[in-house]
């Protein structure tokens, strides 16, 4: 049964900047920010966190459902994906708006400055899941990744009602969604995503706590940059695994989106939370050393030789037959 990923398609223009953001404020002028940053260079990719998610997931060899909403500049963007074994056929195309874009500055200490324009994104709420398992059979896991709001809202709800198990990754959209559309989106998901800062922000805004967020949700990911990730369950003991060392410079666009396509598809080839987590932490890393969130690739045998490295033979040794 495949997976099927809803959420943002992009184009991804990503810039450094050489300085730090944070020398560039003046105390007591903050709601005048009046800024412009000299970058280094500039960059264009692929994007978009749930074609992120897909690519990952196709990469392992899963054949992931791709579902979101584009302009009719997709159509390179789309041989792409389909050449890594990702299922495009339930994108919907818009006819009138260009596929969404997004604009990043990272600075010298990893830092970032966003825009997201959310063009045929905006199309997104009108796709129906139901057609789509029409077309490809019944789902093993439907992840409702960052996306046009009322998309997420109408997919996290159709999950509800046709019985879908599903992930929430409301990421980016937590800065601006309320506590009760927050609440919509998790309450009852098989999966949580989010990093530190959002499980705080999510905490903040529902009025939940820690233990009330478990409560409601199967197994809660929170990735914690170079502190690794922390896994934790109601009533178990959490599990936090190690980022797996860099040997190049770090590019941190798209390392969540890694992240969880690595984590999805170890439980869905089986495996327990702790190992699934490794290889989440391995793609990730694999992904944040190259510029551009659809660049990495991962060769079997140097990627299996790193993770024995970082998490010992045995563990690469349960994971080897799983890798295409």
């Amino acid at each position: 049964m495949p997976v099927v990923v809803t959420g943002s398609i992009a184009t991804d223009h990503l810039m450094t900047f050489p300085g730090k953001f944070v020398e560039q404020f003046v105390e007591g002028q903050m709601e005048n920010v009046s800024l412009s940053f000299l970058v280094d260079d500039l960059v264009q990719h692929r994007g978009g966190a749930g074609a992120n998610m897909a690519y990952g997931l196709g990469l392992l060899g899963l054949q992931p459902v791709l579902v979101g909403a584009v302009g009719s500049d997709f159509a390179e963007y789309d041989a792409w994906l389909t050449r890594h074994g990702v299922d495009t056929g339930s994108v919907h195309w818009s006819e009138l708006k260009h596929t969404a874009r997004f604009v990043c500055t990272t600075d010298a200490a990893n830092n970032q400055i966003a825009s997201f324009y959310s063009g045929a994104m905006s199309e997104a709420g009108s796709i129906e899941l139901g057609p789509v398992a029409d077309r490809v059979g019944q789902f093993d896991l439907v992840v409702v990744g960052p996306n046009d709001p009322k998309a997420m809202v109408r997919h996290t709800e159709e999950c509800r009602h046709r019985g879908y198990r599903f992930a929430a990754d409301p990421s980016q959209q937590l800065a601006w969604a309320d506590g009760e559309m927050i609440r919509s989106l998790v309450d009852g998901a098989e999966l949580l995503f989010t990093n530190e800062y959002e499980s705080h922000l999510l905490q903040q805004k529902t009025g939940w706590n820690e233990d009330e967020v478990l409560a409601r949700v199967g197994t809660w990911v929170t990735t914690r940059a170079a502190e690794g990730v922390l896994v934790r369950q109601a009533d178990a003991e959490p599990i936090s695994v190690i980022a797996v060392p860099e040997t190049k410079p770090v590019e941190p666009t798209g390392g969540g989106d890694a992240l969880r396509a690595g984590f999805i598809a170890g439980r869905m080839w089986g495996l327990g939370l702790e190992r699934a987590t490794q290889l989440g932490s391995a793609v990730a890393t694999a992904a944040v050393e190259v510029i551009g969130t659809q660049e990495y690739d991962l060769p079997k045998d140097s990627f299996l030789a790193r993770f024995a490295e970082a998490f010992g033979s045995d563990a690469a040794d349960e994971v080897a037959p799983y890798l295409p």
